[in-house]
């Protein structure tokens, strides 16, 4: 069964984010546990943290299928010492949330090297860090996202996934999550059931489809390969309906959260209903 649903606000406390999703039919979502533009931020409150879980349990969403994300400052492979401190300290601290929620995951991206360390240091540094807040923690696993490439980021490649995870301790807390929009922009083609079948087959083979935890649905504004970050509405960018369709009848892609990150939430009810229409979609995988 696929589980689809956006990115919710969790505005006004975490709470509030089961409840969102609900109102536009989701079956799964994400949310930020805390301000993704602030280091710190208050501890969550026991009020909050029981009425998350009482809404969760109302509504029926499973922690196999909410995908929160940390905050967007976070450099986990940061190539000074106090940015890594700090970015280090409030992974930790998201990783804690997630545990206090009794959430089973959290979706980051993995970092970037800022020119100043090489690309091999930069993803062993992420590797570090990811065991020292799976140490610190319990329950949870750090989910990697693959990333488009712009800039000095890294984790646009398979084999950056694959290297990042080869030296994570315990691997049955680290996984991975693809974002379509980013998939193509990092240069894997997938729009046509061929492509589809050489990328995912490249993806098995590099990364392995056991650490996949979770998708961001999200068409491109971007054309393949042109490693820039631009999400669009589905069915309105680059990627078209037709490789959804792909996922969407992939037992591949079962019983995880698929996230629409897509820029319209006046249409998020709209695209959840579209992409269960594509069900049943001729695909020999």
């Amino acid at each position: 069964m696929k589980y689809i649903g956006p990115h919710v606000s969790a505005s006004g406390g975490v709470e509030n984010a089961p409840e969102n999703a609900h109102q536009l039919g989701a079956t799964a979502f994400a949310l930020f546990t805390k301000n993704q533009k602030q280091w710190v931020a208050a501890p969550l409150t026991e009020k909050s943290i029981n009425e998350f879980k009482a809404r969760c349990q109302k509504y029926g969403y499973s922690p196999d299928h909410i995908l929160p994300h940390d905050s967007y400052l976070i450099n986990l492979g940061h190539p000074e010492e106090e940015g890594l401190s700090k970015s280090r300290a409030a992974f930790i601290d998201e990783m804690q949330r997630c545990e206090q929620l009794g959430l089973n995951r959290l979706n980051f991206h993995p970092g970037s090297h800022l020119n100043k360390i090489s690309e091999e240091d930069c993803l062993k540094r992420i590797a570090e860090s990811i065991n020292i807040a799976l140490d610190k923690t319990e329950g949870v696993s750090a989910v990697i996202e693959n990333t488009a490439g712009q800039g000095t980021n890294l984790g646009f490649r398979f084999e950056h996934l694959a290297t990042i995870i080869e030296h994570v301790d315990d691997k049955s807390r680290v996984g991975v999550c693809l974002d379509t929009a980013h998939t193509l922009a990092a240069g894997y083609e997938f729009r046509t059931e061929e492509d589809f079948k050489e990328t995912f087959t490249n993806f098995e083979a590099i990364v392995g489809f056991k650490y996949l935890k979770g998708m961001h649905i999200n068409d491109s504004k971007k054309d393949v390969g042109t490693r820039v970050d631009r999400h669009d509405s589905i069915g309105k960018g680059v990627i078209g309906e037709s490789p959804f369709g792909f996922i969407i009848n992939d037992p591949r892609f079962d019983n995880m959260p698929l996230i629409l990150e897509t820029p319209d939430e006046s249409i998020w009810a709209e695209e959840i209903k579209l992409l269960y229409s594509l069900t049943n979609s001729p695909i020999n995988v």
